[in-house]
């Protein structure tokens, strides 16, 4: 299907053509068309207009307004009802009901709600989530993960070619004490050792894990002997010794299937091949150090392999390099993160990398984005960091536990999942215990999700979860909720169906809910540009506000008319699938009843 324009392309359209053909010598000069309180749309464009070729902008907005077509001009299907010259020069724009209607039931016949595919769609490779190997995921991963897995699906639902990338800790030091310790002990991974404490295959693999990591780092700090065993056997790994290769694998197997457990109950889709691990790079480090060294980016410091940069000194002035490979010939996460941007532009022929990374690391992924730029892996502007701020306790503080110890995730999504299941219990009494159950997870984690994606990604915010899963205010259970009752009125609609009517008035507001939902392609067009999905939540929250005002103010079911049913079921339908559609890109469930 073609792409449905929108009313404000189709007006701005206009008032261009009026423009141009009322002042030639302005070319295609913009309008600055914007919504406005005054009138559906305002036109401010005249008045910079005018000043630069100087004339009179009151003027050239009358010469603008005589040149459109507009309904109260005894044109019946002018997309404009009305227009008039207001103050310096604005132009305060009515748009005709019947364009209003005709306009949203062209995107109503659409799948995709007249949402176009981008023009021009790349390659994106995004980096996000990063969960470390035998080690619990916790409440920092989850911004990672959530605004990470929203920006995949809004990228790919415009057509980007999206390949997504967990850059998982999988290599390093502490496998050397992880895997001589199982070489020691080579039954405390068995299944059969499981604590009857931990539930589900995923709780139970973080059990075994926990038990490893904390028996061996016992070992490790107390015995010397193992000691230097532990860390001979790093040695092994990175040389590729087949008995070390074997329980490494055992131990990231083992992580993964903790790793999914949490996935799993987030609601987010992680597929195997997305996990792609420092160890996957492991082999290209030596390249990485000698191109950097013989193109001159790189230079020797004190044994260590270095890249300086003019603005990045430490608090004494003096530079801070980026070392890609330490003065005892070990790698840190520069030369991997550099093998991996070769490797996305490289081989993978991305065009964008994005990185969902907490914004602590800002410097470090500024130093590796001109380190590989200089190196002439990575093009100009082509990497960009999704820095994200930091989840905090309702007493402003960085979220930790009573103890003072980081958060579990997964404590954390269980009880958001557990709060949520008393309000769905309260508000929809009918339901058995299993819908309970499954409107809970729906609900509670949607909270979770709709809390970290309504703020934006660079600012902090405040763990509550008495907040998140009220049904009031600007949360995701006020939009769930918003979409039950939608689906409740037209199952309630017997033989009405909804069915656009452009030859009705429209009462106001039920203008103000049919503007609002032409706005949805634009805005969407807006998240995929800027990666923002703050907008798209917003909007989504507007959508429902604005939705219950018509619903107050517009009776559905008995309206006086049948078309009038027809016409505002046509709305509430196109409300709820927009809904629907916009929960869906966030990774946010509408249940059809709560």
């Amino acid at each position: 299907m073609a792409p449905v324009p929108s009313i404000a392309a189709t007006v701005h359209q206009r008032v261009a053509d009026a423009l141009s053909a009322a002042l030639p010598e302005a070319g295609s000069a913009d309008p600055l068309l914007r919504r406005s309180d005054r009138a559906d749309f305002q036109a401010n464009g005249m008045l910079a207009l005018a000043k630069k070729l100087g004339g009179n902008p009151r003027e050239l907005a009358g010469q603008v307004v005589d040149r459109i077509p507009t309904a109260g001009n005894a044109d019946p299907d002018a997309a404009i009802a009305a227009i008039e010259v207001s103050g310096p020069g604005f132009l305060n724009i009515t748009v005709a009901d019947s364009a209003i209607t005709s306009t949203l039931a062209a995107r109503a016949a659409d799948d995709r709600l007249g949402v176009p595919y981008a023009e021009n769609p790349g390659t994106t490779v995004i980096d996000y989530s990063q969960p470390n190997v035998a080690k619990e995921m916790h409440v920092g991963h989850l911004r990672s993960t959530v605004i990470g897995d929203a920006v995949v699906q809004i990228l790919e639902h415009r057509g980007e070619s999206v390949v997504r990338r967990h850059h998982i800790g999988d290599w390093g030091t502490q496998f050397g004490m992880l895997i001589q310790y199982l070489i020691e002990h080579p039954h405390e991974l068995d299944h059969a050792s499981d604590t009857a404490a931990a539930s589900g295959e995923g709780e139970a693999a973080m059990a075994r894990l926990n038990r490893l990591y904390k028996a061996s780092r016992a070992l490790f700090d107390t015995d010397e002997e193992f000691k230097d065993r532990a860390r001979r056997r790093v040695v092994d790994l990175q040389a590729g010794d087949a008995e070390t290769l074997a329980l490494w694998h055992k131990i990231v197997d083992e992580s993964k299937i903790y790793f999914q457990g949490v996935y799993e109950l987030l609601d987010v889709e992680v597929r195997d091949e997305d996990v792609v691990g420092e160890s996957a790079y492991n082999d290209d480090l030596n390249q990485v150090c000698d191109e950097l060294e013989a193109a001159g980016v790189a230079v020797r410091s004190e044994g260590a392999l270095c890249v300086f940069f003019d603005d990045v000194k430490g608090p004494d002035g003096q530079p801070v390099p980026l070392i890609v490979r330490k003065s005892n010939g070990g790698f840190g996460y520069a030369a991997t993160d550099l093998a991996a941007i070769r490797n996305r532009i490289g081989t993978l022929k991305a065009d964008t990398l994005l990185y969902v990374v907490d914004a602590r690391q800002a410097l470090h992924f500024k130093m590796v984005f001109e380190t590989a730029r200089r190196a002439g892996w990575l093009p100009e502007g082509a990497a960009k960091q999704l820095a994200f701020g930091t989840v905090l306790g309702k007493d402003g503080k960085p979220f930790k536990t009573r103890e003072g110890e980081t958060v579990r995730l997964v404590d954390l999504l269980n009880e958001a999942v557990d709060r949520a299941a008393v309000v769905v219990r309260e508000k929809a009494r009918e339901l058995s215990e299993e819908e309970i159950a499954e409107r809970a997870a729906q609900v509670g984690i949607g909270a979770v999700k709709y809390a970290d994606l309504s703020t934006s990604m660079s600012r902090d915010y405040v763990f509550d979860l008495d907040r998140m899963v009220s049904l009031n205010g600007d949360t995701s259970v006020y939009l769930q909720y918003a979409h039950a009752r939608i689906r409740s009125i037209l199952r309630k609609a017997g033989t009405a169906v909804p069915k656009a009517h452009p030859e009705l008035p429209l009462a106001p507001a039920e203008r103000a809910l049919g503007l609002h939902l032409d706005e949805f392609a634009e805005t969407l067009a807006s998240v995929a540009e800027t990666y923002e999905p703050h907008k798209l939540a917003a909007y989504l929250y507007q959508l429902a506000s604005v939705y219950t005002t018509f619903y107050d103010q517009c009776p559905v079911l008995k309206a006086e008319e049948p078309n009038i049913v027809a016409n505002r079921l046509f709305l509430c339908e196109l409300t709820a699938r927009t809904l629907r559609q916009g929960m869906a890109l966030l990774g946010i469930r509408a249940p059809e009843r709560l």
